[in-house]
């Protein structure tokens, strides 16, 4: 049992699944790239620059998550890819 929470975290102190969090939003930062150049070239202005947000978003989310990943591996924690 005291596996699994050291695995899993506390009530106090969760681990996020940061690999998945880190394919999500570099998902969302290709989607997001992708859609927002497509709408820049068909005129629609207001949707590019939302995406073009969107896709900012994402970029800093991947830091983010690229910094907490760095600690977790410094600190000396295992790092599975289905964490």
């Amino acid at each position: 049992m005291d596996e699994m929470n050291e695995k899993t975290g506390t009530h106090d102190h969760p681990k996020s699944a940061l690999n998945l969090r880190l394919f999500l939003a570099t998902f969302g930062l290709v989607v997001c790239t992708a859609l927002a150049s497509l709408s820049a070239w068909a005129g629609i202005t207001a949707l590019a620059v939302a995406l073009a947000v969107l896709a900012a978003v994402a970029v800093v989310d991947i830091v983010v998550v690229g910094i907490r990943i760095a600690r977790r591996r410094r600190r000396g924690e295992r790092h599975t890819l289905f964490e």
